[in-house]
C-alpha cells in the first residue's frame, strides 16, 4: 500500500515503534496474528509447551511441585497443573491483546516478575522457556523470520518488565 493509504490501514505509521515497547504496529500484527491459532488449543498447547520445557531443562519441573513426581501423561489429569497452563496461556492472550498498551503491559509483567521472584526463578529460568518457545513455535507454526523476529521484539519487551521485579541476587545465569 502507498503512503497515506497504508497510514490508514494500520492506524499510523506501521513501522514506527514505540517508546515504551519498542515495538511497531506491524510487529503487534505479527504476534497477535500468529498467537491465535495457538490460542484456540491454548490447553492443548500450553501443556506441550510446558512438557518440552520440562524434557529440555528437567531442573525447571521441580518449581512444580502438584507434577514433580508425575508421569508425563499424567500432568493433564492434574487440576493444579492445569490450572496452571490456564493461567500461563491467558495472562501471554492478555499481555498480547493489550500490545497496543504498553504501560499496561508493563504492569501486568511487573505483577508476574513479583510473582515469580517468591518463587525463586531466575532470569535464566525465562529465557530457556524463550528457547522453547522459539523452537516450538518454528516447529509447529513455521512462522517466518520476520515474525520470529516481532515475537523476539515482544519477548524482549515483556522480560525487561519481568527482570526489573526479580530478585538478582540469587540469579546465576
Amino acid at each position: 500500500m502507498g503512503g497515506w493509504l497504508s497510514y490508514l490501514w494500520w492506524g499510523g505509521a506501521p513501522d514506527v515503534a514505540d517508546p515504551v515497547s519498542g515495538l511497531s504496529r506491524r510487529d503487534i500484527y505479527a504476534v497477535q496474528k500468529s498467537w491465535a491459532p495457538v490460542y484456540n488449543d491454548s490447553v492443548g498447547n500450553g501443556t506441550e509447551l510446558l512438557k518440552r520445557l520440562f524434557r529440555t531443562y528437567p531442573d525447571t519441573k521441580e518449581f512444580f511441585r502438584m507434577i514433580r513426581n508425575v508421569p508425563e501423561e499424567e500432568y493433564i489429569s492434574n487440576p493444579q497443573f492445569k490450572a496452571h497452563v490456564i493461567n500461563l496461556m491467558s495472562s501471554l492472550n492478555m499481555a498480547i491483546s493489550c500490545l497496543h498498551q504498553p504501560e499496561v503491559v508493563v504492569a501486568m509483567m511487573h505483577k508476574i516478575g513479583e510473582s515469580h521472584n517468591g518463587r525463586h526463578i531466575q532470569e535464566k529460568h525465562f529465557n530457556e522457556l524463550t528457547d522453547v518457545i522459539v523452537t516450538m513455535f518454528t516447529e509447529v507454526l513455521h512462522l517466518d523470520e520476520a515474525t520470529l523476529a516481532s515475537w523476539g521484539r515482544t519477548v524482549a519487551f515483556w522480560y525487561k518488565a519481568i527482570f526489573d521485579k526479580l530478585d538478582k541476587t540469587n540469579d546465576t545465569r
